[in-house]
C-alpha cells in the first residue's frame, strides 16, 4: 500500500513539476545542506574558511538539477549547524561564524547566517541567526550552490571535524 502512495506522490511531482506553487512548496520543504570541514591544523583566534557545495534533496528529481524556474522572493528562513564527524563535537569550540551562499563558481555571494556569540558548552548543534535581507532567486536556480563558512576557533581541534549546515528557504510562486 505504501508503494502505491509513493508512486502517486512522485507521479504528481513529475506531472505538476512546472507549477509554480508546487515548486515553491518543494523548495520550502527540503533544505540546502552542505558538509564543511574544519581541519585539525586550524589555529585559534584567526579567521578560517571552509567551502563546500550544497544541494537540496528535491534537485535529485530534475534532469538538470534546476527546479526553481517558477519561484521568486527566495529567502533564508532558518539555519542550523550540527556535528557530523565526530558526532559529539562541541560546536562551542567555535567562537563565531558566518555562512555565505553563492553560485557554484563563487559569484553573487550573499551572507545568509551568522552567530557571533556561540556559548562555550553549546553541544553538538546550534541554531544560527539568519540574514534574510537578500533575495536568493538566482542562486537557487543553479544546479548546486557554494556554501562558505568563515569561522573563528575558541579551542583547537585534535582531528578534522565535519559539520553539517542546513539552510531552509522560503519561496513564493513566480507570477508570469
Amino acid at each position: 500500500m505504501m508503494k502505491k502512495h509513493t508512486f502517486f506522490l512522485f507521479a504528481a511531482i513529475f506531472l505538476f513539476g512546472s507549477c509554480g506553487m508546487l515548486q515553491s512548496i518543494m523548495k520550502s520543504t527540503f533544505p540546502y545542506t552542505a558538509n564543511l570541514v574544519i581541519p585539525a591544523s586550524s589555529s585559534i583566534d584567526q579567521p578560517h574558511t571552509a567551502i563546500s557545495t550544497a544541494n537540496s534533496f528535491d534537485q535529485d528529481f530534475t534532469k538538470d538539477g534546476n527546479n526553481a524556474n517558477r519561484i521568486s522572493e527566495v529567502r533564508i528562513i532558518s539555519a542550523k549547524l550540527q556535528s557530523k564527524d565526530p558526532s559529539d563535537y562541541n560546536i562551542g569550540n567555535i567562537a563565531a561564524l558566518r555562512i555565505y551562499m553563492a553560485k557554484a563558481d563563487g559569484s553573487d555571494e550573499v551572507l545568509v547566517a551568522i552567530r557571533k556569540d556561540i556559548t562555550a558548552n553549546v553541544g553538538n548543534s546550534v541554531v544560527l541567526d539568519i540574514d534574510n535581507s537578500h533575495f536568493l532567486d538566482e542562486i537557487v536556480r543553479e544546479p548546486s550552490v557554494r556554501i562558505r563558512m568563515v569561522y573563528l576557533l575558541r579551542k583547537a581541534v585534535n582531528t578534522d571535524v565535519e559539520l553539517k549546515v542546513s539552510l531552509s528557504i522560503g519561496a513564493e510562486p513566480r507570477e508570469r
